[in-house]
């Protein structure tokens, strides 16, 4: 159950990290995630991507620790301004705001520091409780009630920990190896101190993706690890554990290597769907409706899968009687679903709602 924490990268050696096994999974994860960087960069607004993937990895890794809701309640809440129809579709919004604020601050500093990890845990939780000040914190298995590890206690260890931790993610020449094989340790690492109250395994997971965003590896936050690790749960917290006691690297090295290398072709495949349904949506309006077509209306489309008035209104800049002509005139052409929730009109891109929905676990 207990297990001392070394101080990184003490007990770490390039060599026995990088054995035949896993850098023969390494070249192909790193060949998966070269291609969905490149794919993703064919996409003419970012904000389509980080809008809708986001959300997608919040929803998993919020399902990791069993907090469960479905994309329509996500989306649902997104559209109405934050009136969310379950408390757990509010904590999925609130994961996939942490993930993009995290992103914002590493496009600004380049730095994955304290403050950031802090902030980031803050904004999922929302409060600022920081690392843990009090004895007592234990993981128990869900299905037996057994204590399966035991954390650092003290504040000065957890304190000592992660200023080691903040100085291993940031400084690349205190461990040579690959950064692939390196977030999977500091995924590790991060996960063994357990340094918050609650929200540790949802901020390690934004701590993966802001990492290889940080290496060049990914440049905008898209690839959610937490498909494969949920799909997988078991086996992650038993690799968790094991690592842990017998100090063996190479299964969880192989686990999280290949977590990347699905998750990216999964992701690969998803935005050439969603490429192609928008340059279909985009002939076909500009074929049908050439007066009422523009790039904004069809970046609108597809940032929001559940769209309104209001929001048309604000991206495109018109009056709010032209955006629901347009809206209208969508939903009477079928690329749109007009749906009534409480006492507001809801306009569904459902093709693309159905995209994201059915690639998932």
């Amino acid at each position: 159950m207990s297990y001392s924490i070394n101080i990184l990268p003490d007990g770490l050696e390039a060599h026995l990290l990088e054995t035949r096994t896993v850098l023969k999974k390494l070249a192909s994860a790193r060949a998966a995630l070269a291609e969905l960087k490149g794919v993703a960069s064919s996409i003419p607004n970012e904000r389509i991507l980080i809008d809708t993937l986001s959300i997608q990895e919040a929803k998993d890794s919020s399902g990791i620790e069993n907090i469960v809701t479905t994309h329509d309640e996500v989306y649902q809440g997104v559209a109405s301004e934050s009136k969310f129809p379950s408390p757990a579709s509010k904590e999925v919004y609130r994961y996939a705001e942490a993930l993009k604020y995290g992103f914002s601050k590493i496009q600004e500093q380049g730095i994955l520091n304290l403050k950031l990890i802090k902030d980031i845990q803050e904004i999922i939780e929302g409060n600022n409780a920081g690392f843990r000040r009090q004895a007592g914190t234990k993981l128990i298995n869900d299905a037996t009630q057994e204590v399966v590890y035991i954390p650092p206690q003290k504040p000065e260890v957890i304190q000592t920990l992660m200023s080691n931790l903040e100085v291993f993610i940031n400084d690349a020449e205190i461990l040579e190896i690959d950064p692939l094989i390196k977030m999977a340790i500091i995924h590790h690492q991060f996960e063994s101190i357990h340094p918050f109250y609650d929200g540790n395994g949802r901020t390690g997971r934004i701590i993966n993706i802001l990492y290889l965003i940080q290496q060049d590896l990914l440049n905008l936050p898209i690839l959610y690890l937490s498909r494969y690790l949920l799909k997988n749960r078991s086996e992650y917290y038993q690799l968790l554990q094991s690592t842990r006691d017998t100090k063996n690297w190479e299964e969880w090295l192989i686990y999280m290597l290949s977590a990347v290398e699905e998750t990216s072709i999964q992701t690969v495949s998803q935005i050439k769907a969603i490429k192609k349904l928008m340059q279909e949506l985009k002939l076909r309006i500009r074929k049908e409706q050439p007066r009422m077509y523009s790039q904004d209306l069809i970046n609108n489309l597809f940032r929001h899968p559940y769209s309104k008035i209001a929001l048309l209104q604000s991206d495109l800049h018109v009056s709010r009687q032209t955006a629901r002509k347009y809206l209208e005139t969508l939903s009477a052409m079928g690329i749109l679903v007009k749906i009534k929730i409480g006492r507001s009109n809801y306009f569904l891109n459902h093709q693309l709602f159905s995209l994201l929905k059915n690639n998932t676990t």
